[in-house]
């Protein structure tokens, strides 16, 4: 079987109702993103942290997976399928899929502030005083801004031996997943699904489909297992 791997981002998740700080103002529930979302913001104040996740995990447990989600797990049907997303939700894996790497963390998993080889699964809120077995208190087990991505070798190495690379509802601005697609195969078919422009350097390489993620894996899903 061919070896289809689907890169996706927020805008996959955006049309099951996940907001994405990404489009406008570069707000996240009117937080600056370094605020919610790095290391610095977590020192400076950690109930402001846990509040803003926790209300996404609650925010996680009312939606449901759209049809794009559905028709890539339908693909492991016909093809080798490897998701590797940079988003936090779970939707890929209720959709069906069974192989996904999930390189910006887990909203659905905690984990130790001191130490993230603690790892616990988390469907409810965290609360300060809340802590792993190290006795540090848990934080949402998120890759923030700044820091280390530790998955990043393992995407590279599948994008690498990917026959068929899918990138979905991102416009890879954010480093260093953005750098993905430059360790694709010469003979590999990059398909680019995105409503918006993106700036990520495809060239004339790429089969460019300005489509919502729902819409372009409609139009693309019968093309695709002519392919395989």
């Amino acid at each position: 079987m061919k070896k289809l791997t689907i890169l996706s981002g927020a805008g996959i998740s955006a049309e099951s109702g996940i907001q994405t700080f990404r489009d406008g103002d570069g707000l996240w529930e009117n937080h600056k993103v370094t605020d919610v979302a790095s290391p610095e913001g977590w020192r400076k104040d950690r109930e402001l942290v846990l509040d803003f996740y926790n209300q996404r995990r609650r925010q996680l447990h009312e939606v449901e997976p759209n049809e794009a989600h559905q028709l890539l797990a339908e693909l492991e049907k016909h093809f080798e399928v490897q998701i590797i997303t940079q988003n936090i939700d779970d939707l890929h894996e209720r959709a069906g899929s069974t192989n996904i790497l999930h390189i910006h963390g887990e909203l659905f998993k905690s984990c130790s502030c001191n130490n993230k080889s603690f790892i616990y699964e988390q469907k409810e809120d965290i609360k300060i005083g809340d802590k792993a077995e190290d006795g540090a208190q848990l934080r949402p087990f998120i890759v923030w801004f700044g820091e280390d991505v530790p998955l990043y070798q393992t995407a590279r190495e599948l994008v690498k031996d990917s026959d068929i690379l899918i990138v979905i509802g991102t416009s890879l601005q954010v480093y260093p997943a953005a750098g993905l697609i430059h360790d694709i195969k010469d003979d590999c078919l990059l398909i680019v699904i995105n409503p918006n422009e993106t700036g990520f350097g495809y060239g004339q390489r790429a089969v460019v489909m300005k489509e919502p993620a729902t819409k372009g894996m409609k139009l693309l899903f019968d093309k695709l297992l002519s392919l395989a």
